[in-house]
């Protein structure tokens, strides 16, 4: 029997949660016009949505908010959070944002311009809408693997080098704004990107003169899989592999309320001199002085204190060991989840769950409903709803997969909680899965529409 990572904390504080009826639940989703975005915290039981701002803090965290220093310029809790982001990642230049979606505006904004491409691992929304806010388009470029979800390959968030270089021959190397790695992969289901990987991505992009960023937002969990799944790394501690990981692009996005383990808060951070200098006016403009960015002193110390914690090893092993065991006792009774599990979240692949609903009927859309209508679990889809529109010819996207996502918030849910949310999703599928019929939209909202649509049973 495999010996199961220790829960690396005790618990000091408690939320207070409520399961409501069925007959409830069903009117909620209902009201809720099928999209779960529009419930009411208190209407949710296990609340999986996301795991952006969602964790639970530690002590040391509630500590360091009290001594924020909240002055407009030259605050000293800006300086702390860019020292430890100089030895964690050894970037040079820090720019403070609100959150992940304001570190893609800034840059994209100096960045991307009508016709230039963005190539990179299955671009998150808010990602791939920025990029095509400002004229662009954002060019998939993952391995095959990672377009399929049972498809057993350790690092399905890989780029595909060749893919890569057929992006770049097709629409000039000039228009380029850059190419992304988003470690994990959140829209490919989790996956983590290989160190060697980031290297050849690395050396292709500085032969060519291309920048090369990551969506960093949960780059820790991507630094334990690169340990754990790759041989040569098996030995090496977390931090020297993100120092490592860092050393061979030119900057990163991040949403700090994933892997800095906060309710709020990221930043943009380059090497380029120059480029920060272009992007602090921005910085202004949308978010803030350059010393705050949108957030005050105690979300900076705060952020500064999870960055600290979450390359701990027992944290990282307890915290992909609690999503894996999840996938693998759904996996085990039949549930078809995407494999490898990835370390964020359970993907559920609502096609095969729903294999008798057609592609255009948003399975997975559906799957999520369910979930909440048979035990509280609120889930999101990843899939045909999210994808969006093409922006040239307007025709709905079919995504290589269609997935209701389980984000599972840090240390937060215990294992009795996740047992719950697996004997919904069994019933469920056992109760449901014959099922011929789907969804359409009742609104489809403009943008990101998964937010803000309706949907209706067919």
């Amino acid at each position: 029997m495999t010996q199961k990572a220790f829960v690396p904390y005790k618990i000091k504080s408690i939320e207070p949660i409520t399961l409501l009826s069925r007959e409830e639940r069903e009117k909620a989703i209902t009201k809720a016009g099928l999209n779960l975005f529009k419930l009411r915290s208190e209407q949710v039981y296990i609340d999986l949505l996301t795991d952006s701002g969602t964790g639970a803090m530690s002590a040391k965290q509630w500590s360091a908010v009290m001594i924020g220093d909240e002055s407009y310029a030259g605050s000293s809790s800006f300086f702390k959070l860019e020292s430890v982001i100089h030895d964690l990642m050894g970037l040079q230049y820090i720019v403070p944002v609100h959150q992940g979606r304001a570190a893609e505006h800034v840059l994209d904004h100096v960045l991307v311009s009508k016709g230039k491409i963005i190539p990179g691992n299955t671009h998150f929304d808010t990602t791939k809408a920025h990029i095509e806010f400002r004229g662009g388009r954002a060019v998939d470029c993952t391995i095959e693997e990672g377009r399929n979800p049972t498809a057993n390959h350790p690092f399905k968030g890989n780029i595909d080098l060749e893919l890569l270089k057929q992006a770049v021959e097709k629409y000039g190397r000039e228009n380029v704004a850059y190419v992304l790695l988003t470690i994990t992969c959140n829209s490919g289901g989790g996956q983590p990107v290989s160190m060697a990987n980031i290297k050849e991505v690395s050396k292709y992009c500085r032969k060519e003169n291309l920048r090369l960023f990551f969506d960093a937002a949960r780059f820790a969990e991507n630094a334990y899989f690169i340990q754990q799944r790759e041989e040569s790394f098996k030995n090496t501690p977390i931090k020297k592999i993100v120092k490592e990981m860092f050393s061979y692009v030119d900057g990163c996005t991040m949403s700090a309320k994933k892997d800095a383990i906060v309710p709020i808060g990221g930043f943009l951070a380059v090497r380029d001199e120059q480029l920060y200098e272009d992007l602090k006016p921005n910085e202004i403009l949308f978010e803030g002085f350059y010393t705050y960015g949108g957030m005050s002193g105690m979300d900076m110390e705060n952020m500064a204190q999870g960055l600290t914690e979450v390359t701990d090893e027992n944290y990282l092993a307890y915290r992909v060991g609690q999503v894996k065991d999840l996938g693998e006792n759904l996996d085990a009774c039949g549930i078809p989840v995407v494999k490898p599990i990835g370390g964020h979240a359970v993907f559920i692949d609502g096609r095969s769950f729903y294999p008798k609903v057609p592609e255009d009927q948003f399975p997975a859309q559906m799957v999520c409903v369910e979930l909440y209508k048979y035990g509280g679990v609120r889930t999101v889809e990843v899939g045909s709803s999210l994808a969006g529109r093409d922006p040239d010819t307007g025709k709905n996207l079919r995504p290589a997969m269609d997935l209701c996502r389980l984000a599972i918030p840090r240390r937060v849910y215990t294992g009795e909680h996740l047992d719950y949310v697996a004997d919904i999703i069994k019933e469920a599928h056992l109760e449901t899965c014959n099922r011929t019929k789907g969804l359409a939209f009742e609104k489809e909202s403009k943008g990101i529409r998964h937010f803000d649509s309706t949907f209706k049973y067919l």
